[in-house]
């Protein structure tokens, strides 16, 4: 029987089984397979499955692992999904981006420009998508130079004359975890929200245009995603009901 799995660490608490479950009716197994080192988190994908989801912090990992990449995990440098080919060959996805791409698009709201807080995976998934949106995006992190490499402007929050116009900004992709700090002087007043973290999330409380939960983006890359590991349409409405 095909097994389908995630890695990452840590994964305890993730919906991923769930919404597995629930698009193939438990059809599949899938498992949670949490390492706190990326070689063996691998070596326990290639050992037994025939397709795997990568969250933090193993994504640029996976990305330097594949044979072949999607166009979406060519832009963004990151893997969250790898798909084992007939020939062997391991095909490296990013449905993060089309995570995005759909919240951003379910929620209605007219957007000009997205400032994408991080410089992780997730970081890189947001930037993409915003450009997919027709978005000029910036970049903010606590790593200034990790933020430059992601090819944007960089904002530095707090400065007195910021590269960017912040009082602006009608989309924030939040993407650092729940165990960082809220950056001091983001501009969520106003603006459309997305984050993704979705169990402990930081923003869902504070004042804001719209708040866009982790869920739909995580929804919505799993919608993308399972379809390539078993070349079935998974059912949504059932994943969307498992939440």
């Amino acid at each position: 029987m095909k097994r389908y799995g995630i890695i990452g660490h840590p994964v305890a608490g993730s919906l991923s089984p769930r919404l597995f479950s629930a698009a193939y009716e438990d059809r599949y197994p899938y498992d949670l397979l949490d390492f706190p080192i990326f070689a063996d988190a691998w070596s326990a994908f290639l050992e037994g499955y025939e397709g795997i989801n990568v969250t933090a912090p193993f994504k640029q990992d996976a990305f330097r692992s594949v044979d072949r990449l999607s166009d979406n995990a060519s832009l963004t440098g990151a893997v969250n999904l790898v798909v084992k080919q007939a020939d062997g060959t391991l095909f490296g996805h990013n449905t993060d981006v089309d995570g995005v791409v759909c919240a951003v698009r379910e929620c209605g709201l007219a957007v000009s420009s997205a400032l994408v807080v991080g410089t992780g995976g997730a970081a890189r998934a947001a930037v993409a998508a915003a450009r997919q949106l027709g978005l000029p995006v910036s970049v903010t992190g606590r790593n200034l130079e990790k933020a430059a490499a992601l090819g944007c402007p960089v904002v530095e929050l707090g400065c007195p004359e910021p590269a960017f116009c912040l009082s602006e900004v009608p989309l924030v992709i939040y993407t650092l975890p729940s165990s960082a700090p809220v950056p001091l002087d983001l501009p969520l007043a106003g603006a459309v929200v997305l984050e993704a973290e979705y169990k402990h999330p930081q923003l869902a409380a504070l004042p804001c245009r719209a708040y866009l939960s982790g869920r739909r983006w995580l929804l919505y890359q799993a919608i993308a995603g399972y379809s390539l590991f078993t070349g079935e349409v998974p059912n949504a409405a059932a994943m969307e009901k498992a939440f």
